[in-house]
């Protein structure tokens, strides 16, 4: 029988964050995941400035992910056809990047390995169960695993959340619904800037081309699902938006698919989902933790891993019901309203005057671009004026992630 002090289920941002944070604590640390890495994972590719500076911190590095791309420029198309260009700083760190998340995963566990943590990849849990002072779960070609708290971050399905009877609604797909491709020579446009189109028939979602090295880019779109249409039309859908004059435009006459269309859920509800069962802690797309405005998760699945960490660090092996009242206070003080925000302004986007005159508002000179560029890059929590416990000296003013010689000012 192997034990713990914790498992942690599931080898992507939100798992590997908490096994590192536990790790360099000291606690003893195990992972599991069903598939091995490098393995590819459906997502826009995209990072925040609020996620590389996570990363910076737990102990990632650029070089080590062969498709790590820097962004400093995002253009935006309204409904109305206006594109505007919102430069993020070109000096000061790095703001915002994207880089595959077949790359970025692997070169994140190698890091809890390095840091300690016991990786079992290729090893999928079968199940869970909880006595008053342990979690035991059954894995794969391990057998038994003891440990006295277990962090589920299996993702959206989240077999630990079915195995212990944590369940939304029947029936419960998410909150977004989004679709990605892969192409190859694209034209310079595509290349090196980011883009996102507003289309009206999208709204409140959008479509994206995101650049990576090579003269290759991560193209897509997502959609709410409260929008009404059905997602199984969304391949359909795609042909159609990758027709779109101003979509070829950007991409060149000779861009072309390199891999299938992936299609993914998204889970956006972290303020009203069940953060934990007993000794289990659920963090990233297993919390429901996507940013409610844009699908964006990366950002908030670190920050969920590191939060669950700090709280069985603090309440120890002892006190559960501490463990999991810190975990979800501070999930909810921070994200929770991050959350209520992003809905609130979700909304305003599901017509297209809302996009215009939102764009149109953001664009109108360059204080209000290279503020709201900056805002939209989650350089600063989404309610921060709303949470004082999270003000900061030069909180609107901070350096990017990796900037040599110069720590970071964020948590």
């Amino acid at each position: 029988m192997l034990t713990a002090d914790v498992a942690v289920v599931g080898g992507g941002p939100a798992g590997v964050a908490a096994a590192i944070t536990l790790a360099r604590a000291g606690r003893d640390v195990v992972l599991f995941d069903k598939a091995r890495f490098p393995r590819d994972k459906c997502c826009g590719d995209g990072l925040t400035t609020g996620a590389l500076r996570r990363y910076e911190r737990l102990g990632l590095r650029p070089d080590a992910v062969a498709s790590w791309q820097p962004v400093t420029e995002t253009w935006i198309r309204s409904p109305s056809g206006r594109a505007v260009r919102f430069p993020l700083p070109e000096t000061g760190g790095v703001f915002a990047a994207v880089a595959r998340r077949s790359d970025l995963d692997a070169a994140f566990v190698d890091v809890a390995r390095a840091a300690g943590v016991k990786v079992y990849d290729g090893h999928g849990v079968t199940d869970v169960a909880q006595r008053h002072d342990l979690v035991e779960l059954e894995v794969d070609g391990v057998g038994s695993v003891v440990s006295r708290y277990a962090v589920a971050a299996d993702g959206m399905w989240s077999p630990l959340r079915k195995k212990l009877g944590v369940t939304d609604e029947p029936g419960y797909l998410g909150e977004w619904h989004a679709l990605r491709q892969y192409f190859a020579d694209v034209d310079p446009a595509a290349a090196h800037q980011l883009w996102v189109w507003f289309d009206a028939d999208l709204l409140p979602g959008y479509a994206w081309s995101f650049p990576l090295p090579g003269g290759r880019a991560n193209v897509g779109f997502g959609i709410h699902r409260s929008a009404g249409r059905p997602t199984h039309e969304m391949k359909a859908q795609w042909a159609d938006v990758l027709q779109r004059p101003h979509v070829r435009a950007v991409l060149g006459p000779d861009a072309r698919p390199e891999a299938p269309t992936k299609a993914w859920p998204i889970p956006a509800r972290i303020g009203a989902t069940q953060l934990t069962a007993g000794r289990v802690l659920f963090v990233g797309d297993a919390a429901r933790a996507t940013d409610t405005l844009t699908g964006e998760g990366i950002g908030q699945a670190l920050e969920t891993g590191e939060l669950a960490a700090d709280a069985v660090i603090a309440g120890g092996p002892h006190r559960p019901s501490l463990v999991a009242d810190s975990y979800r206070r501070h999930v909810l003080a921070g994200m929770g309203a991050d959350d209520r925000l992003a809905a609130s302004l979700s909304r305003s986007l599901r017509h297209r005057k809302g996009v215009r005159a939102a764009v149109r508002v953001a664009g109108a000179n360059d204080w209000t671009r290279r503020n709201f560029v900056r805002w939209m890059f989650e350089d600063y929590p989404r309610a921060v004026l709303a949470t004082p416990h999270r003000w900061q000296r030069r909180m609107f003013h901070g350096s990017g992630a990796y900037l040599p010689d110069q720590p970071s000012t964020h948590r």
